[in-house]
């Protein structure tokens, strides 16, 4: 299901191929706002613009909003105040800022839009009349390869003030858009351009499909007199009161619904059915205030191989949220040891079975553990682990850990990968006000640890992070991966083989008992079913009674279990082997002969 499918309904009924291009603006556009003001704002904290300085922008931006001053003018006399700073150390400090706020303020919606238009192998460019210090990060992270940006000029590693020009303004994105004609054949008139300015008229008239988005009023006027479709979104910017008393009630109920588990406690003495009773009444409750609804796909996952290792992929705080709406009972969790620093919240994590640990300390990662394999193999509660360790500033996947892995290796206990699609949606890194959203949720099948040794636990791990990596649908990303993604697809299909064998032969299951049931034991007198037979003459298969270890290998190599492997083999059965027929022996007299 495309949760946005409403935004990218055009996109998804338009041509494939690489002949259409795909270019967005990116203030206001791709991103709420415009990202000069967060640098601006940043850079007065970091003292970089003194109060003269900064009234002299004042100035130049208001010339340039009333006209009396050119872009080319305007950013002449903005990188003026960069003149000497090291590009390297720019680079590190717009790193920074990107993640730590321009990430947030990226829209789900252009999100959608930009991952549909790659789906469809457009060429898909960013356009602005920004720095590339503020647009690479976000392309980078978009999955964006084209962007065309306003550079500044840098001569031995350091900044001149000076501007290089022609700008990427006005005409100047049409220039950009003429050079992905040239290099890539793009068909301008079946393009597509979003923006959010009427500063883009030229483009947006010279592609063939114009497309606004938050636009501002002279554009929407302009966009209605010419039949141009527009879109407004909505999901990101101030947030209102509303949203914060929300907020504020979901964190509050969790110490009420822990409260209300007091009375169970006391009643049953079981402090694993009180955390049964306190986290579920927690997520419906967390779920109703804050608007957060689940669209689950292999929810039957979830529950078919407990206790095991769950492990997610980290994007938001409103995980917190997602899993226990999702898993409801039996639960116990491994969080920073920071979190046991936070009043209130920190006690009543402990209080529900979360573990914390120090990250920095290897060893001490260890030690904690081993709790944790207690709590698998006697409590029979399951354990959830983000092998990312923290929370990404993106939807991409980041690098996984290796400690969710060895706890279910010693515990001998599957891996249940749970994939969180869009969890940024609700509240992304840095922001701690929820929003309303509907999330995608996938779980997927459980991943047998059995044979895993911890000598070939990296490519375990890398098996799995693939998983998320085809499910997420970004393995485009991972330019040195073709073979794992290959192998990821391969791994897909074998699955939905062995869900349908198995399905198969329990049918076969239920039938032979039933007519084993209606008609009695059959014994040597009577003519055998074709079950029986097959059982007989597979006496001398060790391939067809008994899965070999090569097979399971490649079992736990696919994600998949011994038993779904099975299943494989059976419906595949080795051939028998023909003996080679001895040459007969002619007897004569003299051979009898002493």
């Amino acid at each position: 299901m495309n949760l946005y499918s409403k935004v990218t309904k055009e996109v998804d009924a338009a041509p494939e191929g690489p002949h259409i291009g795909a270019f967005f603006d990116f203030d206001g556009t791709v991103i709420y706002g415009y990202s000069a003001f967060t640098y601006l704002r940043e850079q007065i904290k970091r003292g970089d613009v003194t109060p003269k300085q900064l009234l002299e922008l004042v100035r130049v931006m208001s010339d340039f909003g009333l006209g009396n001053m050119g872009f080319s003018g305007l950013m002449a006399v903005a990188s003026q105040y960069l003149s000497g700073i090291d590009e390297a150390e720019y680079l590190a400090f717009a790193d920074s800022l990107y993640k730590n706020h321009i990430a947030k303020l990226i829209y789900p919606e252009s999100r959608a839009l930009i991952e549909a238009h790659l789906r469809k192998g457009h060429t898909v460019a960013l356009i602005s009349a920004a720095t590339p210090y503020q647009v690479m990060p976000a392309a980078k992270e978009l999955g964006i390869d084209n962007v065309f940006c306003t550079h500044l000029e840098v001569i031995n590693g350091k900044f001149t003030g000076a501007v290089i020009k022609p700008t990427c303004y006005g005409m100047g994105k049409v220039d950009a858009a003429e050079k992905l004609i040239d290099s890539h054949g793009v068909d301008i008139r079946q393009s597509f351009f979003y923006s959010d300015s009427d500063e883009d008229i030229q483009l947006l008239e010279f592609v063939g499909r114009p497309r606004p988005l938050n636009p501002n009023k002279r554009l929407r006027r302009i966009a209605s007199g010419r039949g141009w479709p527009v879109q407004d979104f909505n999901s990101r910017g101030s947030a209102s009161i509303f949203d914060y008393a929300r907020t504020f009630a979901t964190q509050m109920s969790m110490i009420t619904s822990f409260a209300a588990g007091i009375p169970i406690y006391a009643l049953t003495g079981s402090m694993n059915k009180t955390r049964n009773f306190s986290t579920s009444l927690f997520a419906d409750t967390a779920c109703a205030l804050t608007g957060i609804e689940l669209d689950v796909t292999g929810e039957e996952h979830a529950w078919s191989n407990r206790p095991c290792v769950f492990v997610f992929n980290h994007q938001s705080q409103a995980d917190v949220i997602i899993l226990p709406t999702l898993l409801r009972r039996d639960l116990a969790g491994v969080g920073k040891k920071e979190i046991g620093d936070v009043p209130v919240l920190g006690k009543l994590m402990q209080l529900g079975g979360t573990v914390l640990i120090d990250r920095e300390n290897s060893k001490s990662a260890r030690d904690a553990m081993k709790p944790l394999v207690d709590v698998l193999q006697k409590e029979g509660r399951s354990v959830c682990i983000a092998p990312e360790g923290t929370r990404s500033t993106s939807t991409n996947l980041g690098r996984f850990k290796k400690g969710a892995f060895h706890l279910a290796m010693q515990a001998g206990v599957p891996i249940v990968p749970i994939v969180i699609h869009n969890a940024i949606d609700v509240a992304p890194r840095g922001q701690y006000v929820f929003r309303a959203a509907t999330v995608k949720v996938t779980v997927l099948p459980p991943v047998d640890t059995r044979r895993w040794k911890a000598s070939t636990m990296n490519q375990h791990v890398e098996q799995v992070r693939d998983m998320f990596l085809v499910e997420l649908d970004q393995m485009r990303f991972q330019p040195d991966r073709k073979e794992s993604m290959q192998a990821a697809e391969r791994a897909a299909k074998l699955r939905a083989q062995a869900r349908q064998r198995a399905l198969e032969l329990n049918a076969q299951r239920t039938a032979d008992e039933a007519l084993t049931t209606s008609t009695g034991p059959i014994n040597e007198s009577q003519p055998r079913s074709k079950t029986t037979r097959k059982k007989t003459s597979l006496k001398g298969s060790t391939r067809q009674t008994k899965v070999s270890d090569v097979e399971q290998s490649a079992a736990v190599t696919n994600g998949l279990d011994v038993g779904a492997t099975t299943a494989i083999a059976s419906a595949n059965p080795a051939p028998r082997r023909r003996r080679k027929k001895r040459p007969a022996v002619k007897v004569s007299a003299r051979t009898l002969e002493p």
